[in-house]
């Protein structure tokens, strides 16, 4: 299973652990972790299923879209780009 990992940074508005979950791409692996923690959503895609525009998703150190196919081995990283001055 892959295993998914969030920036310490989301991890401060909700609970985002470190966790495996089964699925073929990114969505659906994400999908699972969603099932488990459903607040967890809202946090990582909007209400029309797409990432959030300040969500970068990553596999395996190459950016990643929600079709992205994943592996049993693979390795996924959730976090939120930051801007500020």
């Amino acid at each position: 299973m892959p295993r998914v990992a969030f920036t310490g940074n989301l991890k401060r508005h909700v609970d985002a652990r470190t966790a495996r979950a089964e699925g073929a791409s990114v969505g659906a692996v994400l999908e699972s972790l969603f099932a488990a923690n459903p607040r967890l959503r809202s946090y990582v895609v909007d209400d029309q299923g797409r990432l959030r525009k300040h969500v970068n998703v990553y596999v395996n150190d190459a950016r990643a879209e929600l079709d992205t196919p994943v592996g049993a081995d693979d390795e996924i990283f959730v976090f939120q780009a930051l801007s500020g001055g």
